[in-house]
């Protein structure tokens, strides 16, 4: 029987996969397609175009995987690289388009969802919303990025990202109170 080391240390597997080490890179690609699968369903509605994103975005990953500097988590880094391929993909396909909005005053309100709602319904919800509404959605509800930071992305003004954002929340609202008002998930 032939004893195959367990690289447990990430640092030592990103440093093997660094080198063309194709078992320390499908640990890595083990480790945290579950996660980068859910990153890119969130862009992409279709679940074989989001598989197809991430396995890109692995692509990517292990292409420049040595320009990782371990500044910060790898998680993150490969977060990017996902999200990105994702945007990609979208205006690739010209499933994107946005709005262009002068700058207003959206109010930035809270999150207003029930936390009992189960995370698949949520995501069918976010389905639903239009393609730039939901990419801008995810990527300040979800991701956490700045309008700001979202407007260099997708070659946007932070108006429009507001706006979207605005629109976004607006339209989710609607939803759910249309689904109080018929009893939950049974439209």
């Amino acid at each position: 029987m032939k004893v195959i080391q367990l690289f447990k240390n990430e640092t030592q597997l990103i440093k093997r996969a660094a080198k063309n080490n194709r078992e320390a890179q499908q640990r890595l690609y083990e480790i945290h397609s579950g996660k980068m699968l859910s990153v890119c369903r969130q862009y992409i509605k279709d679940l074989h175009h989001a598989e197809e994103v991430m396995l890109n975005g692995f692509f990517k990953v292990f292409t420049h995987i040595c320009s990782f500097k371990g500044e910060g988590s790898f998680e993150g880094w490969i977060r990017k690289i996902m999200i990105r391929e994702a945007i990609s993909f979208l205006r690739a396909n010209k499933k994107v388009e946005f709005e262009q909005e002068e700058m207003m005053n959206y109010s930035e309100s809270g999150n207003n969802i029930n936390s009992e709602l189960e995370v698949a319904h949520i995501q069918r919800m976010i389905d639903h919303l239009p393609e730039g509404y939901r990419v801008v959605f995810v990527m300040y509800a979800v991701e956490g990025y700045k309008h700001s930071e979202i407007a260099k992305m997708l070659n946007i003004t932070e108006g429009t990202s507001k706006s979207q954002l605005f629109k976004a929340r607006k339209m989710l609202q609607e939803q759910l109170k249309l689904q109080n008002e018929t009893g939950y998930g049974t439209n």
